[in-house]
């Protein structure tokens, strides 16, 4: 009998410095709470950014707490509507990556880089990590079990270990689409 894991799709959004939200909604701006995510200490908050690229701009979520980076992540899908050339990468290596536009209500910033497409993730404890023989930075398969018999099963998927994490896989809208939108995941090594 299989384990199954958790696998969640993690839409479109934006991760910015306490300068960034300020220049965005001014002053002394924190974010506020809107509901708790899966990983310990993350939030969906209740504000709102427009990224703005060369084709036109969507509106993102901004995601709590504030972070000493800023960060962008779009699936290719939107990266394309956007008109940005998104690179798939790991969370905060932006180096490298394209920019874009945030315009927010009180303001707007012309942010460097940090525009990508997540690369696929799994969060694991130490223990979970220990459980299944990997270690962080290991790449796995995951076989996923989607709605509307688009099961797949998923290569490159990176394991990221700490004892800030719950145990979870991360996919982009595209991934979660191309795959019937799964709840659940085998992990393959």
């Amino acid at each position: 009998m299989s384990e199954k894991i958790l696998v969640e799709t993690s839409a479109r959004h934006v991760h910015v410095t306490q300068e960034h939200l300020e220049a965005l909604f001014g002053k002394g701006y924190e974010l506020t709470f809107r509901k708790e995510l899966s990983q310990p200490g993350q939030f969906a908050s209740n504000e709102k950014v427009t990224v703005v690229g060369p084709k036109g701009g969507l509106k993102c979520s901004i995601l709590g707490p504030c972070r000493t980076f800023t960060q962008i992540e779009v699936s290719l899908t939107e990266a394309r509507q956007l008109g940005i050339k998104a690179q798939v990468r790991e969370s905060g290596d932006i180096e490298g990556t394209e920019g874009c536009k945030l315009v927010g209500p009180a303001g707007e910033i012309e942010v460097p880089c940090g525009v990508i497409a997540a690369k696929r993730h799994v969060h694991m404890t130490p223990e979970d990590a220990k459980h299944y023989g990997v270690e962080n930075g290991q790449i796995i398969e995951v076989k996923v079990e989607g709605n509307n018999g688009r099961a797949l099963t998923f290569g490159d998927v990176v394991v990221r270990v700490s004892e800030k994490f719950k145990l979870a896989m991360h996919i982009d809208t595209d991934e979660s689409n191309a795959s019937g939108a799964p709840s659940e995941g085998e992990i393959i090594k």
